[in-house]
Order: C-alpha cells, then structure tokens, then sequence
C-alpha cells in the first residue's frame, strides 16, 4: 500500500532540495529521518515534516500497524516564483526572484525496485 503527503508552496529553491531528497530516496523510513537529523543542510527540516507527515497519515488515515516504511518515491517541482523589486541607483529597479517548491513523498511497506532508487557515484 502507498501512503502519500506533500508540502506546497516551500519557501525554498529546488536545487537545493534536490540535493537533500536524493540521501534519502528508496531508504527505510528511520535510516531516512537519521540521515536528515545528522544533515548540515537548512532545507532538510522541512523534509523530515514531510517524511513524519507521511507517516502519520500511514498509521492514523490507514491504520497502518507495522513499524517498516520504505521511501518509494520522492520528488521535489518547481513552483511559482515570488517577484519583488530592490532599489537601485538612480531611481532604477532591479529584479528579485524568490523560488519556490513543491515536495511530494510516496512511503510504501515493500521496499522498492531498484529502478527507482538513484544511485550517487562516490
């Protein structure tokens, strides 16, 4: 069974949360949460929500009893960029483009193919 949540709108570009998502996709649930505690990187917070979120709606939306998730899939979008405007010189305006992003976490309780884990060369 799939148990599913996301997070719209994160005020966070999505370069930077492909960089985290990729540690923790096709893991265990708790190696996942592990590996995002020890991390050094600021947008990995939201992803543990995300990750938490999805498991609790596992357990209180479907009843799910067993203690083994696995992350399926996980992929971050882009979303609508915020566009604000900074004084320059001379009465100018230059642009200023805030990203946004779209989370969405698939858990499931069989581990995953391998065709949907991405490997990183060491």
């Amino acid at each position: 069974m799939e148990y599913k949540a996301k997070i719209l709108y994160l005020r966070s570009s999505p370069r930077k949360l492909k960089l985290v998502i990729d540690l923790v996709r096709g893991k265990k649930l708790d190696q996942a949460l592990l590996q995002l505690t020890n991390s050094p990187k600021i947008v990995a917070r939201p992803v543990i929500k995300l990750l938490r979120s999805a498991q609790a709606n596992a357990k209180n939306n479907f009843k799910f009893t067993g203690s083994d998730l696995w992350v399926k899939k996980i992929e971050v979008g882009q979303g609508p960029r915020l566009k604000r405007w900074r004084p320059a010189a001379r009465g100018a305006a230059h642009p200023i483009h805030r990203p946004t992003a779209h989370l969405k976490v698939v858990l499931t309780d069989t581990p995953p193919d391998k065709k949907f884990t991405k490997k990183i060369k060491k």
